[in-house]
């Protein structure tokens, strides 16, 4: 099943719902701090888990009390899709009350 890119106005739709997520390089991103590198090591841990069940996947950074997630639909040509937003909605379930940085 082909995934489609989503337009413009579809995409500020989503990004108006996801507050501190943002578009940058064409990629949907966020970056979460948190209180200690344990705290955002375990959150990389849930985050992996909820990739493989979508099986789509973000480019994952993880740094001393950051999460920095990165990503877009590569089978849709590097366009952002609903599977990007689906997962985005996901991990801030994951992690609410993190601040953005």
């Amino acid at each position: 099943m082909a995934v489609e890119p989503l337009s413009q106005k579809e995409i500020e739709d989503r990004l108006a719902e996801l507050p501190g997520w943002t578009v940058e390089d064409d990629r949907l991103t966020r970056t979460y701090r948190l209180g200690s590198h344990f705290a955002a090591t375990a959150l990389v841990v849930h985050i992996a888990q909820v990739q493989e069940e979508l099986n789509h996947h973000s480019d994952l950074t993880l740094g001393y009390n950051t999460v920095r997630l990165a990503v877009n639909t590569h089978s849709a040509g590097g366009a952002l899709t609903d599977l990007d937003f689906s997962l985005a909605r996901k991990v801030e379930d994951l992690a609410p009350g993190h601040g953005a940085s």
